[in-house]
C-alpha cells in the first residue's frame, strides 16, 4: 500500500464519483479504478458500492475514510512542525526579566506563545538590568524585560510603559497629606532599597527623588530583588520608594502603596533585543508584548 493509493481513495470517497475524482487528480478514470481495486484487494474488503447511477462507501469504506483522513491530518501537522523546526521556531527561547515587573503580564503572553509555537521551550531568567544587557549582547538571552536606560549600541529597545514611583510603608502608617509631611516622614525613616552596585540606575532614581524632596535617604537595608525589599518593609524595618506597578503583583503583602503626585519622576520599562536575531518567535513576542495594557 502506497501513499498514492490512500490519496486516490480519499478523493473518490470525498467526490463519490470516479470521473470527478479522476479530473481532480489529473489522471484518467481507468487507472484510478485500477488503483482502487488494488487497494481493495490488499485490504481484502470492498470499499465502494458501484453501479451505473451512484457510488457509495461501504461500512468498511466509511471507517477506512475516517482513518485515512486522520492520517493525512497528522501528515499535514508533521509538515508544519518540520517547517517550524527549519525556520528556527523550536528549541529554546530565553527571556530575561527584572523582579520589579508585573509578572502576570508575562504569564499571559507565554500562554499565547505556547499555542502559537507548541514545540518551543521558553526559559525565564530573573536578571538585573546591567547583567541582562551583557547577556543580550552575547546572545545568552533572546529578549529582555528591563528598565531604561539601556546603554548599548548593540541592542534595539521598544518602550512598554512608564511606571510612576510610590512610597511603600508598613500597613497602618499614618496618612501623608502633602509634600512637606512626606519629606518629613521619609527624612526620619530608614530606607530599604537595591544595592547601588546591583542596580545603579535604579538606586540613582531613589536618590534623585529624595533630593527633590530636600534630603538624602538613609539606606539601612539592601536587597537584590524587589520581593525581599517588600518583605522587609512589611516587617517594619523601614520604607521604600518603588514603581506603582508592583501594587498589582504584591497586593497580598501587608504594606501600603502611597501614591504621591509630588513625585514627578518615573521609570520606563522596555524590551531589549538584538535586531540581528531573526527568530520568528522573537518577532512574535515583541509584537504581542508591546500590545499589552499594563
Amino acid at each position: 500500500m502506497e501513499l498514492r493509493h490512500l490519496s486516490y481513495f480519499k478523493t473518490v470517497a470525498e467526490e463519490l464519483h470516479f470521473t470527478k475524482a479522476a479530473t481532480k487528480l489529473f489522471i484518467s478514470q481507468p487507472p484510478l479504478s485500477r488503483q482502487i481495486k488494488e487497494l481493495e484487494e490488499e485490504l481484502g474488503v470492498k470499499l465502494f458500492i458501484r453501479n451505473n447511477k451512484r457510488v457509495e462507501l461501504t461500512n468498511a469504506g466509511k471507517y477506512f475514510k475516517n482513518e485515512v483522513d486522520n492520517l493525512f491530518n497528522r501528515l499535514a501537522e508533521s509538515k508544519e512542525v518540520v517547517l517550524k523546526i527549519h525556520e528556527g521556531v523550536s528549541g529554546e527561547f530565553k527571556i530575561g526579566y527584572i523582579s520589579s515587573v508585573y509578572q502576570s503580564q508575562l504569564a499571559e503572553i507565554l500562554k499565547l506563545m505556547h499555542q502559537e509555537f507548541p514545540y518551543l521551550k521558553t526559559s525565564l531568567f530573573e536578571v538585573p538590568t546591567l547583567a541582562q544587557i551583557k547577556a543580550l549582547e552575547h546572545g545568552d538571552l533572546d529578549v529582555g524585560i528591563l528598565r531604561a536606560p539601556v546603554l548599548s549600541e548593540k541592542l534595539k529597545v521598544e518602550s512598554l510603559f512608564f511606571d510612576p514611583f510610590v512610597v511603600v510603608t508598613p500597613l497602618g502608617t499614618h496618612k501623608i497629606g502633602n509634600e512637606h509631611e512626606l519629606a518629613d516622614f521619609l527624612r526620619k525613616s530608614p530606607f530599604i532599597f537595591f544595592n547601588k552596585t546591583f542596580a545603579p540606575q535604579y538606586n540613582q532614581k531613589l536618590v534623585e527623588i529624595c533630593q527633590r524632596l530636600g534630603f538624602s535617604p538613609d539606606i539601612t537595608h539592601e536587597a537584590n530583588n524587589v520581593h525581599s525589599i517588600l518583605q522587609l518593609v512589611e516587617a517594619g524595618l523601614g520604607v521604600s520608594i518603588l514603581p506603582l506597578s508592583l501594587k498589582k503583583q504584591y497586593r497580598q503583602l501587608n504594606v501600603s502603596f502611597i501614591e504621591v503626585s509630588d513625585i514627578p519622576i518615573n521609570t520606563e520599562v522596555v524590551l531589549a533585543y538584538k535586531e540581528s536575531n531573526k527568530n520568528e518567535a522573537l518577532n512574535w513576542f515583541i509584537k504581542h508584548y508591546t500590545r499589552l495594557k499594563i
